[in-house]
């Protein structure tokens, strides 16, 4: 069966952003840009299926970074059986927010067999199965990316955030260039969560990596390569 190795485009903005950094867990603190995972998401909300993987292979960073602080009232405490006193459990917390965010997202289906689907302890391969069609796949994707539709709301890394998004046709459109590095497009983003290991259910783990941003992108390493710390 022939596989084409398709690349696809998405470009994505909000008003407002959050990707939260897990060390800092009483108050929100976003990472500078999206991470994979909150990328992946936005390509899962979309299509989905469980035959394919989503690989992120790069982001591009259109506007310049910027943030805003604030800060909400939150309850804490869980709703269970017993009432919640609001006045009781109401706490204040400041979150610092990405704002006006707009990236190009850039993956590759990445398909696995059925033994992979039950979570094995082998990685994500880049061929399909034999029990597999990729253009039925890259079909439905396109169908449902061109048409703007998607099984869920794409979100900038909370729910509250919600995203938009378009399918890019990076051969027929000119492309808005990524920030400069006079606009901060070139920068050490730092140890940032690259997504979670869910190989051994019982034990899921974080998988991290350290970006590089050059001029406004981000070449994303692939989920078995080297420089992914588990």
């Amino acid at each position: 069966m022939e596989h084409t190795d398709r690349e696809y485009c998405l470009e994505v903005w909000g008003d407002m952003a959050c990707f939260i950094r897990p060390e800092l867990k009483v108050e929100r603190v976003s990472y500078d840009v999206i991470t994979p995972s909150a990328a992946r998401a936005i390509f899962e909300a979309i299509f989905w299926k469980p035959a394919i993987h989503w690989q992120i292979t790069k982001i591009e960073v259109l506007n310049p970074v910027k943030w805003t602080s604030v800060r909400r009232n939150e309850v804490g405490a869980v709703a269970g059986k017993s009432a919640i006193y609001i006045e009781d459990k109401r706490q204040q917390k400041n979150s610092l927010l990405l704002k006006d965010v707009r990236y190009r997202i850039w993956a590759k289906m990445e398909y696995r067999s059925v033994a992979k689907r039950k979570i094995e302890k082998d990685l994500f391969s880049h061929e399909p199965g034999r029990d597999e069609n990729p253009m039925k796949y890259y079909q439905m994707f396109e169908r449902r990316a061109s048409k703007g539709q998607c099984f869920n709301q794409p979100y900038l890394g909370t729910r509250e955030f919600s995203a938009a998004f378009r399918l890019v046709n990076s051969d027929d459109e000119a492309l808005t260039p990524p920030i400069s590095e006079e606009q901060g497009g070139t920068k050490d983003l730092g140890i940032m969560l690259y997504d979670m290991d869910f190989q051994d259910p019982k034990n899921i783990q974080p998988m991290f990596y350290r970006p590089q941003m050059k001029a406004g992108v981000i070449i994303v390493p692939p989920i078995n390569s080297e420089e992914i710390l588990r």
